[in-house]
Parts: structure tokens; sequence; C-alpha cells
């Protein structure tokens, strides 16, 4: 990564200002259901404080459309931060910008948190607003990074934010989970060890079709498998019967598939069913015998046999998106198969893209077996199309 990283900057006696990702699940009495990403964020929290550091973190949560909701107050989020940092003292903004907020910001000793209040209760975050931006950046004397899964946004907290710090003369770095980020990421498009796999999953061909374009140059094999599948079978002419199929889609995914040569690879064989639910009746069938009436939710065993087969031998998988309905147990298997052969690989790196390939490959109880999971789907999904990210673009260059 050609970028500096906490490690460049000396924290002792300074505030810093730290973007995280505490974009947390919460249930209907605002109790957090999953604390991943708190938990990511230890290690550069941590490392701030040891080193001498007061901190100010900014995050996002939910939706709340520019304007105040009780709902989405980051409140159970201090709570919760507060236990696993004992070490330090805890605090919580009522606002996001104001007097109120300064006369805390100004408060903080070495050692102490401020989480300020959700960013998206002003519009000025997602409208990139400098004036808002300007306001935040007066609370850091140095920037941090570490909310990956917002990289690919342009954000005030993203990019303005870390403008602003770096115009009165504070430094503009990573933390240390955008760096374990990007590089897990970059050495697996840049500098693979082969062969190289790639699994794609999910429903729709469209939201893939740039990672497609720029992987298949690269990767020894590209594993298709979920919805995304039915529009290149669909694409060959077969029949999807009541399947989801991308009629749009269907020009690109011909030609995607006419000129991958023998790395794209499709099922062989699918998991049918009349309804989408969860205990609707399933039934193995042929790509070439797919029923009018039934509608594809998972792939076959005879598939899940022929990626394995791939997968043996792979050194570097980057999987992204499940291979069926995994949220119905009955049409979990080939997704479940699939996440239990890359725990099982020896002398492989493996990395899972995010979003819902990082929610199967825990609900299958194999976080702990692979080598990377991405806190960011979307983020890693623009990474792997190649494209560049916001939110690391205007970080301080290494030297």
């Amino acid at each position: 990564m050609n970028k500096k990283t906490l490690r460049d900057i000396d924290p002792q006696g300074k505030r810093i200002l730290v973007r995280v990702d505490f974009n947390v699940p919460l249930d209907e009495h605002q109790q957090i259901t999953d604390d991943t990403r708190l938990r990511a964020a230890l290690p550069t929290l941590r490392n701030l404080l040891e080193r001498g550091a007061s901190l100010v973190l900014m995050s996002h949560l939910g939706r709340p459309k520019g304007r105040p909701d009780p709902r989405l107050s980051l409140a159970p989020v201090s709570h919760a931060l507060q236990d696993l940092l004992p070490m330090a003292r805890v605090r919580m903004a009522n606002d996001v910008i104001g007097p109120d907020v300064e006369i805390l910001v100004n408060a903080l000793e070495a050692g102490d948190v401020l989480l300020l209040e959700n960013l998206r209760f002003y519009p000025g975050e997602k409208a990139g607003d400098p004036d808002f931006a300007a306001e935040l950046a007066r609370y850091g004397d140095a920037y941090v990074n570490d909310a990956f899964g917002t990289c690919h946004r342009a954000h005030a907290s993203m990019v303005a934010v870390p403008r602003a710090v770096r115009a009165k003369g504070g430094a503009v770095v990573a933390g240390l989970l955008v760096e374990k980020e990007l590089a897990y990421l970059g050495q697996a498009v840049s500098q693979p060890q082969r062969p190289f796999v790639t699994i794609l999953g999910g429903a729709k061909v469209s939201d893939k079709i740039a990672v497609i374009r720029n992987l298949l140059p690269k990767v020894d094999a590209l594993l298709i498998g979920g919805g995304m599948a039915n529009t290149f079978l669909a694409a060959q002419g077969k029949e999807l019967g009541r399947s989801l199929v991308e009629h749009d889609a269907l020009e690109i995914a011909g030609e995607l598939w006419q000129t991958s040569g023998d790395r794209l690879h499709l099922p062989v064989d699918v998991v049918v069913a009349s309804e989408f639910a969860a205990d609707a009746e399933a039934a193995i069938v042929s790509v070439d015998d797919i029923p009018v009436d039934r509608m594809v939710l998972d792939v076959g065993p005879a598939t899940v046999a022929a990626y394995q087969q791939i997968l043996a031998s792979a050194r570097t998988v980057v999987w992204n998106g499940p291979l069926g309905v995994f949220e119905f147990p009955r049409f979990a298997l080939g997704t479940f198969a699939v996440a239990q052969t890359l725990a099982d690989l020896k002398d492989a790196i493996t990395i899972i893209g995010g979003g819902d390939s990082a929610a199967a490959i825990a609900q299958a109880g194999l976080s702990e077996r692979v080598s990377h999971i991405s806190t960011g789907g979307g983020a890693s999904l623009r990474f792997l199309e190649g494209k560049e990210l916001p939110g690391i673009a205007v970080l301080d260059d290494a030297a």
C-alpha cells in the first residue's frame, strides 16, 4: 500500500480524529445484535490510546435521511465501546457539531475517547459539504481513516474532512483495519499466489459486470453461482423456468461467456423449488432440465463437486456473494459446502468479500478459518472492479 498509516505519525499528546465504521445492526430495543465492526476497530483505537492520544470518533449508523432519528443514535455504541475499551474513558456527544460538542472535545485528555453522534443526522455528510467538514476538522490534529466499508463513498467525513485536516497541517493516514484490507485485496488483485480462483455469487450479473471484466484476465478460474448464474445460463439458451433472470443483461452475459476462454465456470446442476420459501419442496436437476414451473434457489451437488475440485489446488481465493438462498437452510448447502472447502484449504490465502459472503461464513461457524473477511462489501466490490476508492485516494502518500 502506497499510503501512510498510523504507524507513520506520533500521536503523543495529540487529538486524533478517527473515522470508524460503527454501522452496527440494532434490534427494536436499540440493542446491538452484532458487534463485529466495533471489535474490528479496536486494534487502531488501542494503538492510538496506548501511544498517548485522545480520540474523537466519527461514524454513521443506518439511513436517517439527514435529520436526527433517536432510533439511529450511536448511544448504544458508546456503552458497548466502553466495555471493549476498559482502559479508556468513553464519552458520547449529543450532537455532531456545535458549542456543546466543542466543550467536550476541548476537555479531552490523553486516553479519553469521545464518540460523536450519527454523522448522517446532518445532510452535509452525504453531500460532502466542505463547511460541515471544516467544523469536524477543528476537532483533530490528525485524521485516521479506519472505515473501509465507507471508503467507496465521497462523503464529508471520508474526503472533505481529511482535506480540511491536511489544509491546517495535520497528517491524513490509514488505520490498521484499512491497511489490512488493502494489503489482502491489493495482493489478490495485483500479485496473487497461483492458482488464483474467484467465486462470484449473489442475485444480479449487473452488480458484478465490472468485477468480472476486471478479474477475468487475472484469474485462473472464475466460478459463478447464485441468481447471477441464471442469467449466464439463459444467455446460452437454457430454460430457466420461473428463476430470476436479468433480461437486460443477457447480451453482456453472453459476451463475457464467449470471451472468457475456459476460465469462467457455470453450474452444471441446480436445486429448484416451486416457490421462494424456506419450506418449499426441493429437487436437484441438470441445468438442461429446469422445469418451466420451478425456480433455481441453489447450486447442485455436481456443481459443488466440480467447484471443489478447482478450489483444491488454489493458492489465492476471493469469494464475493453466496451461491444460493443461504438464508433458507434447504437452499444453503451449496454456499456452506464451498465455505467449508475454503476453510479446509491448506497454504492458501482465502479472502471473503464482505456482505452476504461474510454473513454466510459466520453462519457456517468458519470465520476463524479463513485468511481475511472484509468489513466492506460495497468497498471491496469496488476495489475488485479496479476502481479508485475516494476514501483511500485522499490519504497521504507514503514516501
